[in-house]
């Protein structure tokens, strides 16, 4: 992965944190992660960070204030996620975790399997002491997530969601049934559509690159299972949706020898031919 990106703005702003970092004396360590650390970045992509701060100071350090050095702030606040959010004067994002570096820095070696960065040396933008570089080592390899089990939880976690899906849709809850089909279901089926097609690169963010990583098949699949908030639109589109799920499950199963429980799959699809 080279150190220049496709986003020369990103670049200069990852360039201008490593300097403000290295001047900061609060600051123990500075870790990016995200599109740049993967050399994925464009001119869309926003940056993001965990500034570790030295323990004895996290719980004064002003991270807009700090931020706002970068580039002007145009708005700054915790996220529904307890993460500092900003955007910055050219409409770049960012996300930056003030993180006691004694306990946080310990963690990361423990986010082995759900966060990769194949470049550590690249991401570590400040290290005083040497412990977060080698913490970030852990991070060098891809490690998939492990088949069998996790195929398991997902149809387990769809044939649940999806009943869910059914009774609001039965009491008439449009608007319910519409954001349980879209935020919880949708990603769950492109995380067992990806394990079924060895395509788990982004797995954190399942509809990432969608358009690149899936074939036509699925993309036609999952479009299928999208719709408008209306009724009757909306209770074909989950009618789809379980097919889906359904199919991917038999496909899960018989490569990994998991448990479908057919009976209750066939209720649940009951449930939702009685919903027309």
């Amino acid at each position: 992965m080279s150190s220049r990106s496709a986003c020369p703005a990103l670049d200069d702003r990852i360039a201008r944190l490593r300097e403000l970092a290295q001047s900061e004396f609060r600051l123990e360590g500075v870790l990016l992660y995200g599109s740049w650390t993967l050399g994925e970045a464009d001119a869309h992509s926003d940056i993001e960070a965990y500034l570790y701060v030295q323990d004895e100071y996290v719980d004064d350090f002003d991270g807009p204030a700090f931020l706002e050095q970068l580039a002007p702030l145009e708005l700054a606040y915790t996220n529904m996620h307890g993460i500092l959010a900003v955007v910055f004067d050219d409409l770049m994002r960012g996300e930056f975790h003030i993180t006691a570096a004694g306990p946080g820095i310990d963690e990361v070696p423990a986010w082995e399997g759900m966060v990769h960065l194949p470049r550590p040396e690249s991401a570590v933008l400040l290290d005083r002491t040497g412990r977060l570089t080698r913490a970030a080592r852990h991070l060098a390899a891809f490690r998939p997530p492990e088949p069998a089990t996790t195929a398991q939880q997902l149809t387990h976690e769809l044939a649940n969601w999806t009943l869910m899906l059914a009774h609001v849709l039965a009491r008439g809850e449009v608007a319910r049934a519409h954001a349980v089909l879209h935020i919880v279901i949708a990603p769950l089926q492109l995380q067992l559509c990806r394990l079924l097609r060895d395509s788990t690169a982004h797995w954190l963010t399942p509809s990432r690159a969608l358009e690149q990583d899936l074939p036509a098949a699925d993309r036609a699949r999952y479009t299928a299972t999208t719709s408008a908030a209306l009724p009757q639109e909306l209770r074909a589109a989950a009618r789809s949706s379980w097919r889906w799920s359904r199919e991917m499950s038999t496909e899960a199963a018989e490569r990994w020898g998991i448990r479908v429980p057919r009976s209750l799959y066939e209720r649940i699809g009951e449930l939702l031919a009685a919903n027309r």
